[in-house]
This record gives structure tokens, C-alpha cells and sequence, in this order.
């Protein structure tokens, strides 16, 4: 009886189909079969594990990882392809014989404009120094048509090799973003050819939305042609560019009404054409922007020799974080003890041999707010610096000085002045052996 039911059963199962059907069914059953085993664990249904929490899994692998991962099962592989994990992708082009960093394959670059260049938000070129990396920056960048990028930055990790990229190239790439993107929130461009026709390009389509804009080391960018970002661009909330684009204009046009507070505002002070100098900045255009965004940060980084410094600090200046990577003179420390109420962080990496007691004491008297400091190749007698901390109290969150800065004197030797500092400070202090920034 029991052969006569499996008979049946056989027939009803098997026989009744045609051989080829009968073998898809069978091969069909086999591969699931196998899709489920490689899925399985003791606890854990890897095979149902619900699209949220798949989603949330892959999110924390690196991409090589997801890679492998997607070859486990079917619906692994279907989560590789969730639009959710290609909203943020940086783009790594280097080029063997100039850097030793891996490159983003090339099949994946093309499987990324192909499926997912509709899904991409967060995109970054990292770039080496190769002028052929640049070229294929711009080369994906003019294929991202049917883009809604939110984040853009491109990155030179050596000297700034989109400068050497045909002009015509890289704005014709870079307006296809501009275009058809129409959403950019934060937009970094520093050490590129981009210049004023396409920043009005940027503004045309993407004004309501542009809060973040770093665009320093840009030759081919005017005060003009920032200006207009900064009339049109009313959502602006952090600013970067180098000292030759900042005006009175400027800052009357972030201080205007329709304006958003602005919260930081980054210069970098670099002479790159040598023989040409430095304008001035009328303290009531500072005086608006004050009025306007009582908070905002002003942070500065001075590149210039001692004989450039002639336009600054001779009158009063909001500047919060400053620092100088050049050797500064004693008098241009001393301006900036008095006329920087508003100073939070000062780094000094060079001074000379002539100590800077009175200036570090006029710093503390004047800039109240001042909590981080740090000191390289300077000079500052040891009772001076004690003097120093013991003004400015236990504000002082940072303090990094070299060992080299401090002078023994008749009151204080090296072996004793960290245990006066500590006092003051609230906490225990050394010297720093190297520069920490």
C-alpha cells in the first residue's frame, strides 16, 4: 500500500509534468534550498532578516565588504542595490604610478552612473596628483545627469591637480552638477579653475538651498563673482575663501536682512601673487556683520612675511580663531592684543628670539574670551607665562606650548613652572615635547 500511495504521490508530483518542467521545478527548489542554507545560522534566519535592518547592516560596511556580502544570497544582493546605500560615495581616482591608495574600480564607477547616479546626494572626488585623476573627476561629473546631489566636495590629497585640467573641461562638468542638481546644500571647490559665469550658474539653480561654500585658492573667482553668491545665496551659513575675494561689499551683503545668520566665515590670508598687496577692510563693514550675526565665528590663517602684515589688526576686528603659520612680529602681536576683543583660539608657530612677555600679558588683559593658545618657536619668560595663565584662569581648555618657549628666570625654573600652571589651570600641565597642531 505504501508503495501504491508513494506511486501516486509520485505520479501526481512528477509524472504529470513534462521532463523538462519537472527539472526547472527540481533545480528552481535547489537553488532556494541552498539561497536559505547559505543564510542560515543557529539563532538567526539570515535569509528573512527584515529590508530595515539588512539596510541598517550594510550601511556600517566598508564597500568591499558590501561587495562580498552581496554575493551570499538573492536578497543580500538586492540589498547591495538599495537606493538608500549610494546616497553617499566618495569617488577615490588615483592613479598607480603616482600614489600608493587604491582607486574606486572602474566597473563600479560605471555600474554607479549606470544604476544609481539618480540616487547619489553625498558625493566626493578624491583625487592624487595626477592630472589624469582630475580629467576623470570631471568625466564622471559631466554623467551625472539625472543627479540631486545635496553634497559636493572635490578633494586634492597632493598639489591641487584640478588646476591642471583644461578650464573648459572642468566647467562644463561641473555646470552639469550646478544644473541639474538644484538642491546643493554644501559645495567645496578649493584649488579649482571654477570662475564667476559658473557661480551664477551655481546661484540660478541652487540659491534657496547653498548653506556651506569653501572655495579657496580659486584664481579665475572675482570679488564680483562671490559677491553675487552672497546677494542671491540668503541661506548662507559657512563661508570659506582666501583674503583677495573679502570686500566691504561683502560683508554689507551678508549683514543685510533677507540674510541667515551667518556662523563661520574662514580666510585664508595667502599672497599668491607675489608683489601684490594686501586692502583693507573698513571696521564699520566688521562693525554691520557683528550687528548682524552677534555669534558668528571669524577664523583666519595668516600665510604673508612680517612685511605684509601692514593692513591688519590696526583696528578693531571680530576674529575668533586666528593663526599664524609664518613668522609674525612682536608689533603685530601686540595690535592683536588690542584690537581682538573677540579672540577665542591663538597659534603662533614662529616668532623670533625676542621674548613676547608684554604681548601674551596684553592678549590676556583684553581678549576675555580667549580659552586655547599654543606657542612653537617663540619665546616667553617663565614668569611672564605664569603672570599669563594666572589672567586668563581656568578658561584655558588648550594650552600647548613647546618646552623651547619657556625662558627660566629668577623666579620660576622649567622643573617648577608646571606645578604653578597646574594651579592655575585646575588641572595637570606639561610642556608639549613637539606641536600638537
Amino acid at each position: 500500500m505504501k508503495r501504491i500511495k508513494g506511486g501516486e504521490e509520485g505520479s501526481n508530483d512528477s509524472s504529470s509534468k513534462s521532463p523538462p518542467e519537472a527539472c526547472k521545478k527540481v533545480r528552481k527548489m535547489s537553488e532556494e534550498s541552498e539561497e536559505v542554507a547559505a543564510c542560515e545560522s543557529p539563532d538567526i534566519d539570515w535569509a528573512h532578516v527584515p529590508q530595515e535592518l539588512l539596510l541598517h547592516i550594510f550601511q556600517y560596511l566598508p564597500l568591499l565588504d558590501r561587495a562580498y556580502a552581496s554575493e551570499v544570497c538573492r536578497r543580500w544582493n538586492q540589498a547591495f542595490h538599495m537606493p538608500e546605500l549610494w546616497r553617499c560615495f566618495e569617488f577615490e581616482l588615483n592613479q598607480p604610478a603616482s600614489s600608493y591608495l587604491k582607486a574606486t574600480h572602474p566597473d563600479l564607477i560605471k555600474q554607479i552612473i549606470k544604476r544609481h547616479s539618480n540616487h547619489l546626494q553625498y558625493v566626493s572626488f578624491k583625487v592624487d596628483s595626477s592630472t589624469e585623476s582630475a580629467e576623470a573627476a570631471c568625466d564622471i561629473l559631466s554623467q551625472l545627469v539625472n543627479c540631486s546631489l545635496k553634497t559636493l566636495g572635490l578633494i586634492s590629497t597632493a598639489r591641487p591637480s584640478f588646476m591642471e585640467v583644461p578650464k573648459s573641461h572642468f566647467i562644463s562638468a561641473l555646470t552639469v552638477v550646478f544644473v541639474n542638481s538644484k538642491s546643493l546644500s554644501s559645495l567645496k571647490i578649493d584649488d579649482t579653475p571654477v570662475d564667476d559665469p559658473s557661480l551664477k550658474v551655481l546661484v540660478a539653480n541652487n540659491s534657496n538651498t547653498l548653506k556651506l561654500l569653501k572655495m579657496s585658492s580659486c584664481p579665475h573667482v572675482s570679488p564680483a563673482g562671490i559677491l553675487c553668491v552672497a546677494d542671491q545665496c540668503h541661506g548662507l551659513r559657512e563661508l570659506a575663501l582666501n583674503y583677495h575675494l573679502l570686500s566691504d561689499e561683502l560683508l554689507l551683503a551678508l549683514s543685510s536682512e533677507k540674510h541667515v545668520h551667518l556662523e563661520h566665515l574662514r580666510i585664508d590670508v595667502v599672497n599668491e601673487n607675489p608683489g601684490r598687496h594686501f586692502h583693507s577692510i573698513k571696521k564699520s563693514s566688521w562693525d554691520a556683520m557683528v550687528r548682524h550675526s552677534p555669534k558668528f565665528n571669524l577664523v583666519m590663517y595668516f600665510f604673508v612675511y612680517e612685511d605684509e602684515f601692514g593692513p591688519f589688526f590696526n583696528e578693531e576686528v571680530p576674529v575668533t580663531h586666528l593663526y599664524f603659520g609664518r613668522s609674525v612680529s612682536k608689533e603685530v602681536l601686540g595690535r592683536v592684543g588690542l584690537h581682538c576683543p573677540r579672540l577665542v583660539e591663538l597659534v603662533v608657530c614662529a616668532n623670533g628670539l625676542r621674548p613676547l612677555d608684554e604681548e601674551l600679558i596684553r592678549i590676556a588683559k583684553h581678549c576675555t574670551q580667549l580659552s586655547a593658545i599654543g606657542l612653537g618657536e617663540c619665546e616667553v619668560s617663565c614668569s611672564a607665562f605664569v603672570e599669563f595663565v594666572k589672567m586668563c584662569g581656568r578658561r584655558l581648555s588648550q594650552l600647548s606650548i613647546m618646552e623651547e618657549v619657556l625662558i627660566p628666570d629668577h623666579k620660576y625654573s622649567l622643573d617648577e613652572i608646571h606645578w604653578e600652571v597646574s594651579k592655575h589651570l585646575g588641572r595637570v600641565w606639561f610642556p608639549d615635547m613637539m606641536p600638537t597642531w
